[in-house]
């Protein structure tokens, strides 16, 4: 059997499938959702694991997703963390970059960097912007600073030096020689964790590794113990920002690169299920308890950069993490965000959210705050007879009286309080998805909206008749899509190296410096003691380039290296024709190479994707029955009420409908047509977008 989890910020999520051990073949994909059981996490996971009635004994692999790093950044949970950096620059993690993004606010304060200026030390060394040691590394001052740092209540200590990324000689034998005075504490060296240029960039990212390395070494290590602890007899997989997975051992020498972990498998599976039913342009969107999260996806192809950021917004530049992580754009609205009236009476949905504890205020324990889901529950939407998998009945009184407060300040009932609701959190995932597309240059009306999450399905229609979308997509299995995206990915290691020159003069380095790339692929996947034969693993090259005198970089595929005879002209064509996608132009100017990047890939094992198995039945026999559903601007209907479970292939049907599932409730206003395809998809066709 194999399985994989997604620890959300308010449900941890189980798919499982068994495989014929005489066959090989997989069976069909079935699920689980639990409550997230923040603080220990991992808890969750075996109650998932439990309600299934799945012993881990019986797991041959495991593969899991967790949301343990984004949150301990973002609510400041990680350890006292010390930085050790070259003489002359420990306040470049202060000064950081001079992007305002209000430029105009005379009142803005850069982020409070993670390190404060006593714990950010210096050392004596220096390497030249060509990898050249000119001054070797003074270790007398390191056992007095360490003493202080240790006094302070340090747990964890970053190195940074500058051009470390050219050449890391000094910083792995300061590393070492922290190792040697205290054990105990948690080390993280720059070039283990980014070997790309932009000094501030680079210390910013091992930083924040550092900050989060002991809870997440911790996490992982409790989450092994647990499974053990139940029979479970292999190592489980950790899922990546990059959209793959790792092995334990490895996720915890660099915690940071999980720092997308859950949404990415999400994206990796979207693209997989596009290319599988022929939609290969798709505006991503996961809508969780806490978070909504988008992106897209063109011709099939997921985009991964180094140039993320968290906690960036219209105000904030936030934190550069350079790792590579799914191009992704994430805002605080989700199922369980909450809906508050600030001091001059306007009405906001989110950031803040109630969690799995207490929840929305119709689960009954305690929240006091009107939510989003409850809103979704007032007009109509979910059904009351099947509230949460009809596993509770809803506390009625308990949305009454968080609504009141509301209605009161807007003088509103509780009807139109809770449409305003929905409003506002629609506009707020609106401008997310326009990120992602309109303002990337790309037009919506060329692509598909796939939607999943617990509340993906609720408002994507909505969402695509805002952005004009023709189409909208309900992945099957959608309310556990990202768990399901675990079991659809490799083993993925990515490695990028910094090293400027013109494109012309590239060949041979091209050839060397891949090699090389390739060479460390093959030492990281044998130390992580992966049972992989080394004819097992595929590789992907790719070259961040740019125009001579520009800033930043194109990425586009290097051609004909794989055969070590690299095509110069058609990688210098591909980056022309990318440039000119991204930024409208090409220039006649010469290319310049910045950055190697190596995708070193060990393809595992993955379920069939099969066709949902038909029986012949009517479309009168999926349906539930009828009931009012408010559909805002298309007003208040009898909609018909259809169990998805029974819905099959070739069946259609037009709105106003509901669609039911324990854990999936996808709202279809009058005038839009469903049809169901061969995998048990649903598709939307608005009349927006011209189709029947």
């Amino acid at each position: 059997m194999r399985a994989a989890t997604d620890v959300g910020g308010t449900f941890t999520d189980l798919v499982y499938y068994e495989v014929d051990p005489q066959t090989g073949h997989s069976g069909g994909v079935k699920l689980a959702k639990v409550d997230t059981t923040p603080p220990n996490f991992e808890q969750g996971v075996i109650n998932s694991l439990e309600k299934a009635g799945i012993s881990p004994a019986a797991l041959e692999f495991f593969a899991h997703g967790a949301t343990v790093v984004i949150n301990a950044i973002t609510e400041r949970k990680g350890v006292k963390t010390a930085l050790i950096t070259t003489a002359g620059f420990r306040d470049v993690l202060e000064i950081a970059r001079g992007n305002r993004p209000d430029l105009f606010n005379f009142a803005f304060r850069k982020p409070k960097p993670f390190v404060e200026r006593h714990l950010r030390a210096e050392l004596v060394e220096r390497t030249s912007f060509k990898g050249e040691i000119q001054q070797g590394v003074q270790l007398d001052e390191l056992p007095r600073m360490l003493e202080r740092f240790q006094a302070e209540g340090v747990r964890a200590i970053a190195v940074a030096f500058l051009h470390s990324y050219m050449n890391p000689t000094n910083e792995r034998l300061v590393a070492a020689r922290i190792k040697e005075l205290w054990p105990e504490v948690s080390v993280l060296a720059s070039h283990a964790v980014s070997r790309e240029w932009r000094e501030y960039e680079r210390i910013s990212t091992t930083v924040l590794s550092a900050y989060v390395h002991p809870i997440t070494e911790k996490y992982i290590e409790l989450l092994e113990a647990k499974l053990a602890t139940s029979g479970f007899a292999g190592k489980p997989f950790i899922m990546q920002s990059n959209g793959g997975i790792a092995t334990a051992k490895a996720a915890k020498q660099n915690p940071v690169t999980m720092v997308e972990s859950g949404p990415a498998s999400g994206i990796f599976a979207a693209a997989y299920m596009g290319n599988a039913i022929g939609a290969q342009n798709l505006i991503v969107l996961d809508i969780g308890g806490t978070t909504a999260k988008c992106t897209l996806v063109e011709d099939g192809e997921v985009k991964v950069s180094t140039e993320y950021h968290i906690e960036k917004d219209r105000k904030n530049p936030g934190y550069p993490i350079q790792t590579p992580v799914s191009e992704i754009v994430e805002i605080g609205n989700g199922g369980g965000s909450i809906a508050w009236i600030d001091g001059g009476g306007k009405l906001h949905v989110g950031p803040h959210s109630a969690g799995a504890r207490p929840g929305p205020a119709a689960y009954g324990r305690g929240g006091v705050n009107a939510t989003t889901t409850d809103a979704n529950l007032v007009l109509g939407r979910i059904d009351p007879a099947s509230f949460v998998g009809g596993e509770r009945e809803p506390a009625w009184a308990a949305v009454d009286a968080a609504f009141l407060p509301l209605q009161s300040a807007l003088r509103m009932s509780r009807e139109e309080v809770a449409r305003g609701i929905i409003r506002i959190a629609n506009a707020n995932m609106t401008r997310a998805l326009r990120l992602v597309s309109i303002n990337k240059g790309y037009d919506p009306r060329d692509f598909a909206l796939m939607a999943f999450g617990g509340g993906g399905a609720m408002h994507a229609v909505a969402l695509a008749e805002e952005l004009r979308v023709p189409h909208v997509i309900i992945p099957v299995n959608s309310s556990v899509f990202s768990a399901w995206g675990m079991l659809l990915t490799d083993l993925r290691r990515d490695y990028l190296r910094t090293k400027p020159k013109p494109l012309r003069d590239a060949s041979a380095d091209l050839v060397a410096t891949f090699s090389a790339l390739e060479a460390d692929a093959r030492a990281d996947f044998a130390d992580d003691d992966t049972p992989i034969d080394q004819q097992e693993l595929t590789f992907d090259y790719y070259l961040d380039m740019r125009y001579v005198g520009q800033e930043h970089t194109v990425k586009v595929p290097c051609f004909g290296i794989a055969a070590r005879q690299p095509d110069l002209a058609a990688t210098a064509q591909a980056f022309h024709a990318a440039h000119e996608k991204r930024f409208t132009y090409r220039l006649d100017s010469a290319i310049e190479l910045v950055n190697f990047h190596l995708v070193a890939r060990m393809v595992v094992p993955k379920p069939a994707l099969t066709e949902k198995m038909r029986t012949g039945r009517n479309l009168d026999a999926a349906i539930k029955g009828r009931r009012r559903v408010d559909f805002d601007d298309h007003g208040v209907h009898d909609a018909t009420i259809y169990d998805g479970l029974l819905l099959e292939p070739g069946m259609e049907f037009f709105g106003p409908a509901v669609i039911q599932e324990p854990s999936v409730t996808c709202v279809v206003p009058p005038g839009n047509r469903v049809t169901i395809d061969a995998f048990g998809n649903y598709h939307i066709h608005l009349p927006c977008g011209g189709e029947a």
